[in-house]
């Protein structure tokens, strides 16, 4: 059953998250490509409800964007929003690591904008039958793609305890991984694990009232951790961030929005190595090969105000990290 929520437009279902600084943080390379006499393009990775792509489109009249998204269901949802600007987009159904590929097949050399807004949306969490929020009873899913892969419900029941563990220990950073998986695997000998319900009776069997007081729903970790391992979040984002800057024409910019400490730290490792100078220490002259040839345009990472979580709860654990292609070698 889908719930109402799913009838109205996206335009009234989905406020995207730092929707000005990112916009303002794409700016001069879009504004760059202008004054070269080029018409931008940006690239958003995670089009989910197009919002941030609307308000692209919108402040950029000469702009051309790619929207990048394995879920189907936002390509129609996104589809119906940016149906004004028809002229001006590309729409297609891919992983954002693919970002290269995408770019090449439509025929352009590279682009000026690239954004990233990681983790679970919106859509995803409202669609109650997806499977993605524990607050509601429904089928055990959480793919992204729902055309492809394996589901929760498939690794919850089918994994071994110790690569359960793994997982929820190091994707959910979970302290009570070990008594959870040890759960899981007990229950799913008695009868099969196929709801969302059902997982969070077990999670809540093991994990002591005082942990849920003081850090949120007990099943948040471990649903966490499922999610990224479902849809192999982290390793195609190891794949996508260096492809996105690799992508990038001189005096562009990517934009990366997290939601948690892993999506943030291999964020972080991509954007140092490549603001960093590869001369070698005590080097009297820094020579043009050495120049590093990306800037961090974020001092640390960038969090939001109170009045946007207040408009925006999810965006409260956002974290907002930005580079620039400084120099492009031939």
């Amino acid at each position: 059953m889908t719930n109402h929520d799913s009838q109205r437009p996206a335009s009234e279902r989905h406020v995207p998250v730092l929707l000005d600084r990112c916009v303002n943080l794409l700016a001069p390379g879009i504004e760059r490509a202008n004054a070269e006499g080029r018409r931008a393009i940006v690239v958003d990775c995670t089009l989910g409800m197009g919002g941030h792509s609307e308000a692209i489109l919108q402040r950029f009249e000469n702009l051309h964007l790619i929207g990048l998204d394995r879920d189907e269901q936002a390509h129609e949802l996104a589809g119906a929003r940016l149906r004004p600007f028809e002229d001006r987009i590309d729409l297609v159904h891919a992983v954002y690591d693919e970002i290269a590929d995408v770019v090449s097949d439509l025929g352009f050399p590279g682009v000026d904008g690239v954004l990233f807004d990681l983790g679970v949306s919106s859509l995803q969490l409202d669609e109650r039958e997806r499977g993605f929020a524990y607050s509601y009873d429904a089928p055990l899913d959480m793919r992204m793609d729902t055309s492809v892969g394996p589901t929760a419900e498939d690794l919850v029941n089918d994994l071994e305890r110790d690569e359960l563990l793994r997982i929820i220990r190091q994707w959910g950073e979970e302290k009570f991984a070990g008594r959870i998986s040890t759960a899981i695997v007990e229950a799913r000998e008695q009868s099969r694990i196929v709801t969302t319900a059902q997982l969070v009776e077990v999670i809540r069997s093991v994990v002591p009232a005082a942990a849920a007081r003081n850090h949120g729903h007990p099943a948040k970790r471990t649903f966490q951790a499922l999610r990224i391992a479902v849809n192999e979040e982290l390793d195609v984002l190891e794949r996508a961030i260096p492809a996105s800057m690799g992508a990038l024409n001189l005096g562009g910019r990517v934009v990366v929005m997290s939601y948690h400490s892993l999506e943030d730290k291999i964020t972080k490792r991509h954007f140092v190595q490549g603001s960093t100078s590869s001369a070698p220490p005590g080097f009297p002259v820094e020579l043009e090969e050495h120049k590093a040839e990306f800037k961090v345009l974020t001092k640390g990472t960038e969090k939001p105000s109170e009045a946007e979580i207040a408009e925006n709860s999810r965006a409260a654990s956002a974290r907002l990290r930005a580079v620039e292609r400084v120099l492009k070698r031939s």
